[in-house]
């Protein structure tokens, strides 16, 4: 198997980090010459990096309680030290959840560019506003329970990511797939599958 490139982007609660951990784990099972996978989770980054002690950590913490979006030199930060100092030619990439804006999806197709990333895929979870906010509702999660919140998630993936989404669907230098992840995981994995590799996967109703 050559090295991929899969970027996942979609709003709260598509599923891209269930998606692209099954997608890591059938490249583990299925890759004869079991090329390495970096994969990059730019929220899990987050969290960890506010548990720190710096000027920059508290600054990032104090907007974690406030509801600010995080700033995108940051954002960027979080993934490009880890891509500088890890990716290698031969390597698949994976990314859970970035860019998350115009500004971060520009500076990313540079390093996609840089580093000759050839077979780059970008897929999209579509899902719409009002089943993310009832998916969000409905799981649980400590960060999901204040709507005011949610709501405020919402209206940053239509106002920042929704312009990064629409770069890479107009660039022609990336595979652009766009998957409705309303539907079961395991449609959505199959689906994503058959947009990535090409593979008809059978699934059960």
């Amino acid at each position: 198997m050559k090295p991929i490139t899969v970027i996942f982007i979609g709003r709260s609660g598509s599923g891209k980090g269930t998606q692209a951990r099954m997608l890591e784990d059938y490249i583990r099972d299925n890759d004869s010459q079991n090329l390495p996978v970096l994969y990059l989770e730019t929220g899990k980054a987050f969290r960890e990096f506010i548990k720190g002690s710096s000027l920059g950590s508290e600054l990032a913490n104090k907007r974690v309680a406030t509801g600010e979006r995080q700033p995108d030199f940051l954002a960027i930060w979080m993934w490009a030290h880890t891509v500088v100092l890890t990716l290698e030619a031969e390597m698949h990439l994976i990314v859970d959840g970035t860019p998350r804006s115009l500004p971060e999806a520009e500076i990313l197709q540079t390093a996609l560019d840089f580093y000759v990333r050839q077979d780059v895929h970008i897929i999209y979870l579509q899902v719409s506003r009002e089943w993310s906010i009832n998916h969000l509702r409905n799981r649980g999660r400590a960060d999901d329970i204040n709507m005011s919140s949610i709501e405020q998630r919402m209206s940053w993936f239509d106002d920042q990511v929704m312009p990064a989404v629409e770069f890479f669907k107009a660039s022609g230098k990336v595979n652009f797939s766009e998957i409705s992840a309303e539907q079961n995981i395991e449609q959505v994995h199959a689906d994503i599958m058959k947009k990535v590799f090409g593979i008809e996967e059978k699934v059960e109703a």
